[in-house]
């Protein structure tokens, strides 16, 4: 992955358009990018082909998804009550951003972005191993595996018509507390 590249006026301009876009479609190119407002010529003057685009696009998401995981106190509050908290704010984000969820989204270099995010997950689940919340002896990389690979498959529920949204995010909420709230 390219470095992430601060949003400028003309970046702003131009990510804003491209998360506008890839949202209604994920394999959506440059040119159709430049055609919801920002020049084709701009566009490949910031971003020297849709791979890089991309990228700084789902940085832009991610760096989004950050913020409102960062929300003061969480830290304080029980883990599993943490937990769905992050895992609920990474579903809002997934249903706001189609995007998200398209295969094509997600090239080897932004699985990188995918760490920050987990981080933040890994320590609510060590947290909660440590106050009684979790087993401890749960290995946490298979449980956020487990919990990352039930968002997607709920996403791709929802995205192929095989669930609404209250179903799947009903559904992925109900598997949350099964892999991790000791009984």
């Amino acid at each position: 992955m390219g470095t992430r590249i601060p949003p400028s006026g003309a970046n702003s301009a131009i990510l804003s358009a491209a998360i506008q876009v890839l949202d209604r479609d994920g394999e959506a190119g440059l040119e159709a990018i430049a055609a919801a407002g920002v020049s084709r010529q701009t566009v490949y003057a910031h971003f020297p082909n849709r791979a890089a685009l991309l990228d700084a696009v789902l940085a832009e998401l991610t760096a989004e998804l950050l913020t409102e995981l960062d929300e003061p106190g969480l830290e304080l509050r029980p883990a599993a009550e943490g937990l769905r908290r992050v895992l609920a704010a990474s579903w809002l984000s997934f249903q706001r951003h189609p995007l998200l969820l398209s295969p094509g989204a997600i090239s080897a270099g932004s699985a990188e972005l995918h760490e920050p995010v987990l981080d933040r997950i890994r320590a609510i689940l060590e947290r909660g191993k440590v106050d009684g919340s979790f087993d401890p002896d749960t290995n946490s990389d298979w449980l956020l595996m487990a919990l990352m690979t039930l968002g997607h498959a709920a996403g791709e529920a929802v995205a192929s018509g095989a669930m609404t949204r209250t179903e799947a995010w009903d559904s992925y909420k109900w598997s949350i507390d099964r892999l991790t709230v000791r009984a």
